[in-house]
């Protein structure tokens, strides 16, 4: 592995013209970037072009159609959602833009009444049930965008912790009978939502819901949700289209029910990343903010994911962006194979919190400790109106200080840094924002020749869980012809090469008496006698 780059130190006047000549500015998007403290200059940039010609070809015959997802044969049609005109087929720009239609016109019904659970009653609560990028995206919606006392609330199921369910339940109590379910899984399979569908319905049920008149699915047509919805006669179906992936899922369904709901502008959502998607489309690298972002990147972590990426939005909104931009980020490009099967290990780790929450917490090793990062900052100029300064103080000027402070002393120390800021956080800059990242996400995918639109890792970890619960179902019934077993004989029994897994089903069993005790000491696994019921 080379040696990590370092960020050069420049007097105040040439970081100045440096930043002068590599910021990027668009007025009508209320948009800045500044890449000018990444260690990008001419001779850099100019031998990334080449790397960059090919790239930016490439994104343009993802949005023509071609094939990116090559071992599902699958488009990858994200861009298409927020510019209906531009999918390949006039048919599926004109599904695209009568499903935001039908969107916007349920959620809108939802919040007047016109809809609801029962006659005469309106929906108090959402009860959303998704996993991955069907639950960071509208929980970033959500987080971002809801203003206090607008739309309604929102409880999520978006992982299948039995804790986690029984607190949102209970939260939600009697008003379960007056919550809107809404089950989202692209292909209907997934075991995630199908468990937290399971339970949800037997909460609505028992608390004297009825089920069909609270239950929305967001999936494929065809898929098996989305059957068992229209047989059943849910209250609404949306299309998941089977050329969006989930980490680029929030211009879909799953990100403007949602927005809908919270009461947001998801037309104005749309707009900022179809504004966004213009300007990234520029096959200028200069000129073009994705391509910026990448090739800074790139540079600071030396082609090879040297450097993680640290996210400080300078706003509580945006807390969840850092979450967000795990998935989109690492999902893409944490890829072991490139493009030609060569092993490359590549990548960018991705974590962040909030500012000036880090100020107290991490800030400290990202100056002074081992330099393994770049800083990527988002600032909001806007301040709310209703927040005075009081005693002389203004809580805006010292967030904004506290930020300039943090990237001055970063760059004393020469630490890699960049800065993104909006002249607003609304529904239009956050589409653009989360537009920005997916173009650079799919260009530097390009620069380090991997493919950023499969996850053979994430379906690895599936297949390996589905074969685990395999395996309990088998222990668990082999288990009845004998009252007693020892791990070596299950191992035997099983025809395993190690009696860890076993160890680990059988933990958890017995500490739900699952109709099997132990004996013996746990930290002695060989010792132990497992008696089943």
């Amino acid at each position: 592995m080379s040696p990590l780059p370092s960020a050069p130190g420049l007097d105040p006047k040439s970081q100045w013209q440096r930043f002068c000549s590599l910021l990027w500015h668009n007025s009508d998007l209320g948009f800045w970037l500044d890449v000018s403290r990444m260690g990008l200059d001419a001779t850099v940039l100019s031998g990334l072009q080449p790397r960059f010609d090919k790239a930016f070809k490439a994104m343009a015959d993802l949005e023509a159609g071609a094939i990116a997802n090559a071992d599902e044969q699958r488009q990858v049609g994200h861009y298409w959602l927020r510019t209906p005109q531009l999918a390949p087929e006039p048919s599926s720009g004109a599904h695209i833009q009568a499903e935001i239609d039908r969107i916007e016109s349920f959620g809108l019904d939802v919040l007047k009444g016109s809809i609801g659970p029962s006659a005469g009653a309106r929906f108090t609560d959402v009860l959303w049930i998704g996993i991955g990028g069907s639950g960071l995206g509208p929980l970033l919606m959500i987080r971002a965008l809801q203003d206090p006392g607008a739309g309604l609330p929102f409880h999520f199921f978006d992982n299948v912790d039995p804790d986690g369910m029984r607190r949102t339940l209970a939260s939600l109590g009697e008003r379960l009978k007056t919550t809107l379910v809404i089950v989202v899984s692209k292909s209907g399979g997934t075991p995630e939502p199908h468990i937290g569908m399971l339970q949800a319905r037997r909460a609505v049920e028992a608390a004297g819901g009825t089920w069909i008149k609270q239950a929305v699915a967001v999936t494929m047509l065809g898929s098996r949700l989305d059957q068992e919805a229209e047989k059943a006669g849910w209250l609404a179906r949306f299309d998941m289209f089977d050329w969006v992936g989930g980490r680029t899922s929030i211009t879909s369904a799953v990100g403007l029910l949602p927005g809908v709901l919270i009461g947001s502008d998801i037309r104005e959502f749309l707009a900022g990343a179809s504004a966004m998607d213009a300007a990234t489309r520029v096959a200028d690298v200069m000129a073009n903010p994705a391509a910026l972002l990448a090739a800074a990147w790139f540079n600071a972590c030396g082609g090879q994911g040297q450097r993680d990426m640290v996210v400080l939005p300078y706003r509580d909104r945006l807390e969840v962006f850092s979450r967000y931009l795990q998935q989109l980020v690492m999902e893409s490009l944490g890829k072991k194979l490139d493009r030609v099967g060569q092993v490359v290990h590549q990548g960018i780790a991705v974590y962040g919190n909030k500012g000036s929450t880090d100020q107290h917490a991490y800030v400290q090793q990202l100056r002074d400790g081992v330099d393994n990062f770049f800083v990527t900052f988002v600032e909001v100029l806007e301040d709310p109106g209703d927040i005075p300064p009081l005693e002389g103080e203004n809580p805006g000027d010292f967030l904004d200080g506290f930020l300039q402070g943090t990237r001055s002393a970063l760059t004393e120390e020469g630490r890699f840094n960049l800065s993104i800021t909006l002249q607003r956080l609304n529904a239009h800059s956050l589409g653009a924002l989360i537009a920005l990242f997916e173009r650079a996400v799919g260009l530097y995918g390009e620069l380090v020749n991997v493919n950023a639109y499969h996850q053979p890792g994430v379906e690895a970890g599936k297949k390996a869980a589905a074969a685990l619960l395999d395996l309990q179902a088998r222990l668990e019934q082999a288990m009845g012809h004998k009252r007693e077993h020892t791990l070596a004989e299950l191992q035997d029994l099983m025809g395993l090469p190690s009696a860890e897994p076993l160890y680990w089903i059988l933990r958890h069993l017995c500490a739900n008496r699952r109709h099997i005790d132990a004996r013996g000491d746990w930290g002695n696994p060989e010792s132990l006698v497992f008696v089943h019921d």
